[in-house]
């Protein structure tokens, strides 16, 4: 909790002179829409390389490669045939031939 240094401290004594009102507007003035966020559940939502997904399922739609594509003989990547490098008789994608 924030401590406001400046604020004039009071003994135990004037504590309990304190009216019940006064207590009430302390506490409402006390309670702020700041939220303390602790580092540690921060930490816990994260995920570390290596991590065990084997419980966790992927749900992805393969789809065959198509007329206008082709398959990067460096990379391995399916591309557009736009992205194809004039290379004599590979088929190499302009990122590898670069």
């Amino acid at each position: 909790m924030a401590t406001d240094y400046d604020s004039p401290r009071t003994t135990e004594d004037e504590v309990g002179e304190d009216s019940l009102e006064e207590l009430k507007a302390r506490r409402a003035e006390a309670q702020t829409g700041a939220v303390d966020v602790d580092e540690a559940d921060l930490a816990e939502s994260l995920e570390l390389p290596g991590a065990d997904l084997s419980g966790e399922e992927l749900t992805v739609r393969v789809m065959p490669r198509q007329a206008d594509e082709f398959t990067c003989s460096r990379c391995f990547l399916v591309h557009h045939r736009s992205q194809l490098a004039s290379s004599s008789g590979q088929l190499i994608c302009r990122e590898c031939a670069a």
